[in-house]
């Protein structure tokens, strides 16, 4: 792969990707480079917030509700984690539990536990818990 990165002038960043043929990996990069400046409507109270999705530390559902935490804020959006999973690239979130998905890039560090689960101590120091069924799917993609 050939990657160049040239100034034009132009307001807007502009992303051509040039190919022999259009394959799924190509088309992941397409979805990939789209969704690096995405916002997720989210609430905060009363009020209604536009949040970058590479702020997200992970997303959680309680009491059929789904929450996302940044550092600084819990805010409720409107889809569910299971769309969410579908959306989400795949390179930066995954599930972590039936009730969470984790964005990768912001975990600080990993800690086996006893039962086999994983305890995760993420860029601000909240630490949560990976299920059994979901350790060897993080530790593949973590390469660990």
């Amino acid at each position: 792969m050939d990657v160049q990165i040239q100034e034009n002038g132009c307001a807007l960043p502009q992303v051509i990707i040039q190919c022999r043929k259009v394959t799924d990996e190509i088309l992941q990069l397409k979805r990939h480079i789209e969704r690096l400046d995405t916002k997720l409507q989210a609430k905060n109270g009363g009020e209604t917030c536009f949040v970058h999705l590479a702020d997200v530390l992970y997303f959680e559902s309680v009491d059929n509700r789904t929450f996302l935490y940044t550092e600084q804020a819990v805010m409720e959006i409107r889809q569910r984690l299971y769309a969410l999973e579908d959306w989400l690239p795949e390179k930066d979130f995954m599930r972590s539990s039936k009730s969470q998905i984790l964005n990768l890039a912001k975990i600080r560090s990993l800690k086996p536990e006893i039962n086999r689960t994983i305890l995760v101590t993420m860029c601000n120091g909240e630490r949560l818990s990976i299920s059994r069924k979901y350790v060897p799917g993080i530790k593949q993609r973590l390469s660990i």
